[in-house]
């Protein structure tokens, strides 16, 4: 009740006039404008600097320069704030584009405006939307920290701080994998398939790409670590358009980009270290954003049923009568020891689950060891994979109805070897042992430990 009376204080003491309002949140962070302005006429500068050799870059980074410099400015003025600095943070995204679409010929011209365009959006957007900048939104609608009837945030910070570190993970090893591609380091390590990461990053399904796959990979994760970012601890009630976005980034482009990544023995012939652990973390990630997600749909019902309006909600968020405070996140200060569990709080790893990922770890490489060939050993390189992508999504207690995919995988790999040409009797007894073992291993639930209001039903 005391951080409400605070906020419903914060909320009279307001002026009304919604100009005068966002000049007095914003004076004491207008050195963010000027900084953008300043990253505005460094990006102007640098194709005469860095001694760019394409045109098409040259007037790229002059002109986005030029709108960094312009719409910054514009943002000075309290009426022109919001279009002013989304529009920073648009330019900011190109600039994430513009060297994979002209392909630019230096790694400088690359680095120079992918990092110019993260600090652009960091500044622009992120920054005014942290907590304790005063953000707006969230100081007119005092209300609960924890969704109502769950035991956790999914929102808090400990919560999003693993997406944060594998969305960095994966940056960077996106990045080595587009130099590559972008010609500017001619040799590739690979610890475990030796040429064939080149052999991927060459192929014609890369190629096939009008532009940079690896470097579209780097730029889907620097949205990703940037949206983590985004927004205070209620973010679930305050942005929801935010958790939906971001969910979107992680979840299907998700699994799409995973998908891809496990075909490459079927499309290629070849395996790509550095892909599959860019997978990994893509897919480690997966079970960490969906229970926001869930959080998020919830309220965005309630407030339906209330009568508020879906889309004025969706869009600048809402509040709900009750209010709570979060007593179980570990505090700022805290001991160590005691912040890795809050991290993983809705997500837990049974041992069936966990066991299921290792038969299908075991299946995707059990054709080089049995030496099936053709249609039979590219079903176990896809399905394999496929088992261990369920299994460690649903490691998401939200999602863990999920699991019951893995009955459907099982059975095929059971049927499969007998169905397709290329496997040899031993293999076809191991698919059929993996395949039943993946069935039975599918049925248990496992512990589920936190609790998710109306969502529990689901969690079957």
């Amino acid at each position: 009740m005391k951080s409400e009376h605070a906020a419903m204080a914060g909320m009279e003491s307001m002026p009304k006039d919604h100009t005068e309002m966002v000049r007095r949140m914003r004076e004491k962070w207008l050195w963010t404008n000027f900084a953008v302005i300043s990253l505005g006429v460094w990006l102007i500068s640098s194709p005469f600097t860095f001694g760019y050799t394409s045109r098409a870059m040259m007037w790229s980074d002059v002109l986005s320069g030029g709108l960094l410099v312009f719409f910054s400015a514009l943002a000075l003025w309290p009426r022109f704030d919001f279009v002013g600095r989304w529009s920073v943070s648009f330019v900011g995204a190109w600039l994430q584009f513009a060297p994979l679409i002209f392909w630019a010929p230096t790694a400088a011209a690359y680095l120079n405006d992918t990092l110019v365009g993260i600090i652009a959006i960091v500044l622009s957007v992120l920054v005014p939307m942290m907590p304790g900048m005063a953000h707006h939104m969230e100081m007119k609608k005092p209300g609960p920290l924890i969704p109502p009837g769950w035991s956790f945030n999914p929102s808090s910070w400990h919560q999003r701080a693993p997406m944060i570190a594998l969305a960095f993970m994966g940056w960077l090893a996106s990045r080595y994998l587009a130099a590559f591609q972008l010609g500017y380091i001619t040799t590739i390590w690979d610890p475990f398939f030796g040429h064939g990461t080149v052999n991927v990053l060459t192929s014609d399904v890369s190629k096939a790409f009008p532009i940079s796959d690896a470097g579209l990979g780097a730029a889907a994760y620097t949205f990703e670590m940037l949206m983590g970012w985004m927004g205070g601890k209620e973010r679930w009630r305050s942005m929801p358009w935010m958790v939906f976005f971001f969910f979107i980034l992680v979840v299907p482009l998700g699994i799409v980009s995973i998908t891809l990544i496990i075909l490459q023995p079927l499309a290629v012939g070849s395996w790509c270290s550095v892909c599959l652990f860019t997978a990994l973390v893509m897919l480690l990630m997966i079970p960490f954003a969906v229970d926001e997600v869930v959080a998020t749909g919830q309220f965005l019902r309630r407030s339906v049923r209330e009568g508020k309006s879906l889309w004025r909600t969706f869009w600048v968020g809402g509040t709900l009568d009750e209010v709570n405070d979060d007593q179980r996140t570990p505090k700022y200060g805290a001991p160590v020891s005691q912040l890795a569990g809050p991290m993983a709080w809705g997500v837990t790893a049974p041992w069936n689950l966990a066991a299921s990922a290792v038969l299908g770890i075991w299946l995707m490489f059990s054709p080089a060891f049995f030496g099936t060939e053709g249609a039979a050993a590219d079903s176990n390189h896809l399905v394999g994979a496929l088992i261990v992508t369920v299994s460690v999504i649903v490691m998401a207690e939200v999602i863990r109805a999920g699991r019951f995919l893995n009955v459907l995988l099982g059975a095929w790999i059971i049927a499969a070897p007998w169905l397709l040409r290329g496997a040899g009797t031993s293999a076809r007894y191991s698919d059929m042992l993996a395949g039943a073992f993946v069935i039975l291993l599918s049925l248990p639930r496992g512990p589920v430990r936190e609790r998710y209001a109306g969502w529990d039903r689901f969690i079957v």
